[in-house]
Parts: structure tokens; C-alpha cells; sequence
């Protein structure tokens, strides 16, 4: 069966943003469109209770499928929720929440007219962002614009719709894919710098939408034990080397086929 619009939710130790209702909103806003849609949760070998509760909130739900992967990292579940996709188009988005689903008003028109991706963009406030995460955000930007994406604000709001035939064409180059790594829990990548530098590459223009953010998260993903300084500087050394690698892939030729594709 094919519909409008299939929405992709990685979940790996989301428990906690589960008990939070996150699915109810979802479910509560999509039922009530005028588009047909399917809802696939990616269950990445979670090691809590995140998927007995996902599946206790579908059932009954048609619309909504749990797909269970092995432990791959984030890339890898959002890959197979797109393989699982049946619809024109595909939103990804983030389990916490934390850009509602209901933004998808302010991207919808832009897919409707045209546009094969349409990201949203969370602007210079950042709700519920510390400073030192506002901080690394900036300096996140500025660095990654000198090297990539210069017409784009914000590559990492983890709230984008797709064209599915863009996706299905650009996401295999991925540098993670080709590196094949084994996955310890799920980190903060800039994989979307390197896929969105992916899209443009293949020819297909990115749509940028200023949505309403504010961080939700309360998952046990992102280290939240660790402090935040540490947890800071780890991440923007890792999204550092990502960027730096797009550009040695780039010189090496790596990319030539998405031109092919």
C-alpha cells in the first residue's frame, strides 16, 4: 500500500521520551490530515523498555509499524525506515520531539509545490539549548558553512521532508555506510551535513523553513550522564572530522557516482 507521506522515527533507549506521550502527539495531529500516511519506528536493538512500549502504543493503530533492526547507530535505522517507506514522500524525524510534529504545516506547502527536500531550521534561540550548547551550535555553523553548505543555516535539525526517490538515490554514499563500523549506543553525527552536500550534489535544490524548536530530549542516547562541557567538546570534535572527511571524499572522487546515480 503507498501513501502521501510515511514519517521515520529512529528509537534506540527512548523509553523516557516514550512515557512523555511523544507517539500520542504524532498519532493525535496526523490522524486529523487530509494526506494518507504510515508512521515506521525503527527499533535499533534499544536495551531498555523502549520497545515494549512502542509496541503496546500501536497496537490497534494500522497506521503505525515497529520495525526491528540490529544494532546499526542512527544513519542505519533512518536507512531502513526509508527502505520501509512506501510513501511519495518521507519526513524524518526525531523521537524527543523536540520540533513537534505539527511543524510539518509550515513544510508541507513547500513539498507540495515542488520542492524534493524541505528541511526545517531552528534558528539562532535554540530553546531549552544551555549557552555552552548555543555556543558550540554557532561555532558548528560558521566553521561548517567555510567548508560546506554555505546557503544553509541549520544542516542539523532533525526534522526534514523528502522526496523518497532523492533519498533512496543519495543515501548508500554515505560515508557511514561505506565505513561499516560497529555501533556502541547512538552519538551526535554530522551525517546530515554529508547527505543534505549529497542532495544538492545530485542536482536536487534544499528548501529551508525557520520551525519552532525547544529540547525536549530526556533519552539516555546522548551521554546525558557526561557533563555537558565534555559531552560538548566530544561532539564537535566528531562533527569536526565528519566534515573534514566530506572534503577529502570530495577531492578523492568519492562522490562521483551520486552524479551517475
Amino acid at each position: 500500500m503507498t501513501f502521501d507521506l510515511s514519517v521515520v522515527i529512529p528509537c534506540f533507549n527512548e523509553q523516557k521520551n516514550l512515557e512523555n506521550g511523544v507517539l500520542d502527539e504524532v498519532y493525535q495531529y496526523l490522524a486529523n490530515q487530509n494526506f494518507s500516511w504510515q508512521v515506521i519506528v525503527v527499533n535499533d536493538d534499544s536495551t531498555d523498555a523502549s520497545r515494549e512500549l512502542v509496541q503496546a502504543f500501536i497496537q490497534g493503530k494500522p497506521n503505525f509499524a515497529l520495525l526491528d533492526i540490529p544494532h546499526g547507530g542512527k544513519p542505519a535505522a533512518v536507512w531502513a525506515g526509508i527502505q520501509a517507506a512506501t510513501g511519495e514522500a518521507v519526513l524524518l524525524t526525531d523521537m524527543d520531539q523536540s520540533t513537534p510534529i505539527r511543524e510539518l504545516d509550515k513544510l508541507w506547502p513547500w513539498y507540495k509545490q515542488g520542492s524534493a527536500t524541505v528541511i526545517g531550521s531552528r534558528g539562532s534561540a535554540r530553546e531549552g539549548f544551555s549557552i555552552v550548547r548555543k555556543l558550540g551550535s554557532m561555532i558548528f555553523r560558521k566553521l561548517r558553512g567555510s567548508l560546506l553548505l554555505r546557503d544553509i543555516s541549520d544542516t542539523q535539525c532533525g526534522f526534514k521532508l523528502f522526496r523518497r526517490e532523492v533519498l533512496a538515490r543519495v543515501f548508500p554514499f554515505l560515508e557511514f555506510f561505506r565505513r561499516k563500523e560497529n555501533q556502541r549506543g547512538w552519538k551526535v553525527t554530522a551525517y546530515d551535513v554529508e547527505l543534505l552536500y549529497l542532495i544538492e550534489r545530485a542536482g536536487y535544490p534544499v528548501k529551508e523553513v525557520p520551525v519552532e524548536w525547544y529540547n525536549r530530549d530526556q533519552s539516555d542516547t546522548k551521554s546525558q550522564t557526561r557533563g555537558e562541557g565534555t559531552r560538548y567538546v566530544s561532539e564537535s570534535l566528531e562533527m569536526l572530522q565528519e566534515i573534514l572527511r566530506v572534503r577529502v571524499n570530495q577531492a578523492r572522487g568519492l562522490y562521483d557516482q551520486v552524479d551517475k546515480a
